[in-house]
């Protein structure tokens, strides 16, 4: 099914939210030496690497370039045993669907179990507003079962498992050696800073601002400023800019305001994302646009 779900979100999604200004990935490429990602249409996964073992965040599409793609930023496919999954949407994890190429076979998937529910089918993913079923995910790998507030070491990485239920039930944020947080579709960065992610693809859009609000006071409790790392709309360090509308959601049903002249018009168009870029540009951070 996820295939065919991928290349459906490829024509209707383009269709859809053409020129709204709401899908900004990055390309495919390096943002430092540990973090690297690749670009699959819309959506982005990410390599983190530290002392020769490399984990993977999200396993985007069912995408038919994503061998090539790995070679463009020098990993290969078996390097990965360890994948952490943020949430079981199909573009998060349609590269270790049942009908998938099978590249990560072998690998481990890390996931919170509450979002498991979905995938054990005691569950159904509800989108725009609850009227629209999204078909089951099926996926083969060995599964370790994560709790909120879990701290694992993988290989001497550090990961933190933080619950931010509300995009769906159980979506979870990464935070990998207090440096790194992956948040998947928590937050959605515009040109004035972060709020929560699409209200029409939501379980909850109040739970999902509450979340927001939840994370940004963890973090500050704890004086972290990390490197925040969105699924669709890029990074930034910056705190004030991360959390400046924790208490609004994207509206997918409108183009933007403010005005991003950067967003492109079809977030599907991939003819900027180049073997040649990904090799020699590194990855910017968001940044206000004025």
């Amino acid at each position: 099914m996820s295939r065919s779900a991928s290349k459906f979100q490829e024509k209707f999604m383009a269709l859809k939210f053409r020129g709204k200004e709401i899908f900004k990935p990055l390309n495919t490429g390096s943002i430092d030496n540990h973090v690297k990602c690749i670009r699959e249409f819309i959506a982005n996964i990410f390599f983190y690497t530290k002392d020769g073992t490399t984990i993977m965040i999200d396993a985007g599409y069912n995408y038919e370039c994503l061998w090539e793609k790995m070679e463009w930023i020098g990993i290969g496919p078996s390097e990965i045993q360890h994948i952490l999954i943020t949430h079981q949407d199909t573009d998060h994890v349609g590269a270790v669907e049942r009908d998938s190429d099978g590249l990560f076979r072998d690998a481990t998937l890390y996931i919170g179990e509450v979002e498991n529910r979905y995938l054990t089918k005691e569950v159904r993913r509800k989108v725009y507003g609850g009227w629209y079923k999204l078909p089951y995910v099926e996926i083969d790998n060995r599964k370790a079962l994560l709790k909120e507030g879990q701290t694992l070491n993988i290989e001497g990485i550090k990961v933190e498992c933080i619950m931010v239920p509300g995009h769906t039930w159980g979506h979870m944020v990464y935070l990998v050696d207090d440096a790194y947080l992956f948040t998947g579709d928590t937050i959605w960065f515009g040109p004035d800073g972060g709020r929560s992610f699409l209200n029409a693809l939501a379980e909850d859009n109040r739970l999902s601002i509450k979340s927001l609000a939840m994370l940004k006071e963890l973090l500050r409790k704890r004086n972290l400023h990390p490197m925040v790392i969105t699924g669709h709309t890029g990074w930034s360090d910056d705190m004030d800019f991360v959390f400046a509308h924790t208490d609004l959601v994207c509206n997918a049903s409108k183009r933007q305001k403010p005005h991003d002249p950067k967003a492109p018009y079809v977030g599907y168009d991939e003819s900027d994302n180049t073997r040649e870029k990904a090799g020699t540009v590194r990855l910017e951070k968001v940044l206000p646009v004025k």
